[in-house]
C-alpha cells in the first residue's frame, strides 16, 4: 500500500461532501451518538459502490446513461426529501430523547441512503482504486479489497471526528432556539444545493 494512496484517500475523505454535511448536522443537532451513527451509515453506503467496482459492475453506470440517470434522480429526490424534512423540523434539539434506538437506526439508514443513491461514487471508485493496484500483484482483487477496507476505515474515522467536533460546539447553540432554527434551515438549504449539484452532474 503506497503513501500516495493514503494521501489521496485522506484528501478525498476530508473534502466536505454530502456525507460530511450530514454527519456534521447530526453532531450539531442531535448529539455525539447521532453523529457516530451518521458516520457509520455513510460508511456502510460506500460498500455497494466498492463491491460494484471490484466486480466490474460500475462500468454499467459509466456506459449506460439510463442506469446512471435513474440512480442519480433517486439520489436527488432523497436529498430534497432530507432538505424538506429538516426545513419543516422546528422541534427541540434533543428530538431523539425517548426513542434512542429507533432514532439512531433512522440516522444510520439515512446516511446509508445518502451514499448508496449517489452514482458518482461508483464511477469514482472505478477510476480511483485500480490506479493503486500493483501490476505485479498475484491477486489484484484481494489488493483492491484491502485498499477499499483502508479507505472505508479512514472514512469512518474522519467522519466521526467531524461529527464529534460539531458536537463539541453544540452546547453553545442548544439553549438558543433561534440558533437551532437557523442551523436547521442552513443545513436544509445545503442539502437542497447538494441535490441540485447532483441533478446537474454528468457521467
Amino acid at each position: 500500500m503506497s503513501f500516495e494512496f493514503l494521501l489521496t484517500s485522506l484528501v478525498v475523505v476530508l473534502v466536505p461532501g454530502t456525507g460530511v454535511i450530514y454527519t456534521t448536522s447530526m453532531g450539531l443537532l442531535s448529539g455525539a451518538r447521532a453523529s457516530i451513527a451518521a458516520a457509520f451509515g455513510c460508511t456502510l453506503g460506500i460498500i455497494p459502490h466498492i463491491t460494484a467496482c471490484v466486480l466490474g459492475l460500475a462500468a454499467l453506470l459509466h456506459v449506460s446513461a439510463v442506469a446512471f440517470n435513474i440512480l442519480k434522480m433517486a439520489g436527488v429526490a432523497y436529498l430534497i426529501f432530507l432538505a424538506w424534512s429538516m426545513w419543516r423540523d422546528t422541534g427541540s434539539i434533543d428530538f431523539m430523547r425517548g426513542e434512542p434506538r429507533r432514532g439512531l437506526g433512522r440516522v444510520v439508514f439515512r446516511g446509508f441512503l445518502i451514499n448508496i443513491l449517489n452514482p458518482k461514487l461508483s464511477i469514482f471508485f472505478l477510476a480511483f482504486l485500480p490506479q493503486f493496484v500493483s501490476p505485479k500483484s498475484e491477486w489484484p482483487m484481494g489488493e483492491m479489497l484491502l485498499l477499499s477496507a483502508v479507505f472505508m476505515g479512514m472514512t469512518l474515522f474522519f467522519f466521526i471526528l467531524y461529527g464529534l467536533a460539531a458536537n463539541s460546539v453544540r452546547g453553545y447553540v442548544a439553549n438558543s432556539p433561534r440558533s437551532v432554527f437557523m442551523l436547521k434551515r442552513s443545513f436544509a438549504a445545503i442539502f437542497a444545493l447538494l441535490g441540485l449539484r447532483l441533478a446537474l452532474a454528468e457521467r
